[in-house]
């Protein structure tokens, strides 16, 4: 296993995804600060804000907006290049509000998992994570996202708010989901596999059913739910476990 560092190695890669100069404007934060009791309460208190409402539904919706746009560029980077971004709390960047949009993701100093066997690896682009198997980068994934990040998070989340971590966890399976379903440009069953394949390596394969659309794309079923039918406004997700 190779490294490089270097924003280059994220050519070809989510182009939403900000990886320029670390940003300078108010609110930056690095994403080390939500592994903390004061950085979710922060967090969760915008929530609140943003949806108007109870605490533990505005945390379940935060957790699945964080978690969606965490995980995007990972999940995509594997599924359209087998290049994964490491989204670590040491290279990730969030900012918060109680206004649209909720969450801004950047990246700084980013690092890119790739297989050998890419050309890329043969130039001298910086910020190369180098690994030999397909297995092994689905391995790096997980422990990026997951072990070092979304883990440690939720646990601080789960001490602020009564949510369970399978209700958490769901809406970790549904965005990678849906990520796959409208991101990543293939044949619907090459989609199918592949959304497998992550959310397998994620330990999330059970908290949602798939299978392919006939116009194409994903169904999604989710087997728990993010609590939006609690705003005061409620809302019922199309994959939601309560319309079925």
């Amino acid at each position: 296993m190779g490294l490089r560092h270097g924003k280059e190695s994220l050519q070809g890669l989510s182009t939403g995804l900000s990886t320029g100069p670390v940003p300078h404007a108010p609110g930056w934060r690095g994403a080390a600060e939500l592994l903390t009791a004061e950085g979710v309460q922060d967090w969760l208190a915008a929530a609140e804000g943003r949806w108007s409402a109870q605490p533990h539904a505005a945390a379940a919706l935060a957790w699945k907006c964080y978690s969606y746009w965490l995980a995007l560029p990972a999940v995509l980077g594997f599924a359209e290049a087998r290049r994964v971004p490491l989204m670590t709390p040491d290279h990730v960047l969030v900012r918060f509000s109680e206004r649209q949009p909720f969450l801004t993701v950047a990246l700084r100093r980013p690092v890119t998992a790739v297989l050998a066997t890419d050309p890329i690896v043969a130039t001298d682009t910086p910020g190369l994570l180098i690994v030999e198997d397909e297995d092994e980068l689905l391995g790096v994934l997980r422990r990026s996202l997951v072990d070092a990040h979304l883990d440690p998070m939720l646990d601080e989340v789960r001490k602020q708010a009564r949510l369970s971590r399978r209700t958490l966890w769901g809406s970790v399976a549904s965005g990678v989901s849906y990520a796959l379903s409208r991101g990543f440009a293939a044949p619907p069953a090459t989609v199918l596999d592949t959304a497998h394949r992550v959310l397998g390596a994620l330990g999330a394969d059970d908290l949602v059913e798939l299978s392919v659309r006939e116009q194409g794309g994903l169904e999604i079923k989710r087997r728990t739910c993010c609590l939006a039918f609690t705003l005061p406004t409620p809302k019922v997700c199309t994959s939601c476990c309560i319309r079925q």
